[in-house]
């Protein structure tokens, strides 16, 4: 077995000069770096915990890392069956519920990619290849909840 490792950096950037005297006195914003990587990502809480909307918030980020994982997968699995993809789009959507406690579960993550592909002939194998990618996907193999995927294929 070959184990991979990521190290990423959380800074947070919220500190509106009291700290955390008060639930509502300080920011929630904050950054996540990585070594070698271009620009940090600028994050926050999603706004019913208080954050700022323009910024990704943990959620936007899981469902984004179950989207990402699942479309380069499948564009690798096209790759080795000679199905020529020119374009890949997902609008992905994750289910959370909170409980009365404020704790909360992602429920599911339901992908919807829409592919367009070179040739007709290709759309059968390219719709199964979503159920291999599903399979094959780190982020998917390391939920707790379902990842569905309502692909459309275009040619």
């Amino acid at each position: 077995m070959k184990e991979h490792q990521y190290q990423v950096s959380i800074k947070w950037t919220g500190n509106q000069g009291e700290g955390t005297a008060a639930y509502k006195a300080y920011s929630r914003d904050y950054s996540i770096s990585a070594k070698d990587k271009a620009n940090p990502i600028l994050g926050s809480s999603d706004p019913s915990f208080l954050g700022d909307k323009t910024r990704y918030n943990p959620e936007d980020l899981l469902v984004a890392s179950a989207s990402s994982c699942h479309m380069l997968w499948y564009l690798h699995l096209c790759s080795v069956h000679k199905i020529i993809v020119v374009d890949y789009e997902d609008h992905a959507e994750g289910i959370m519920e909170e409980t009365a406690t404020g704790t909360g579960a992602f429920k599911e993550i339901i992908l919807n990619p829409v592919v367009t592909i070179s040739a007709l002939e290709d759309v059968e194998k390219a719709k199964e290849l979503h159920h291999e990618a599903n399979n094959m996907c780190f982020i998917a193999n390391s939920c707790n909840f379902s990842i569905k995927h309502k692909a459309k294929i275009v040619v």
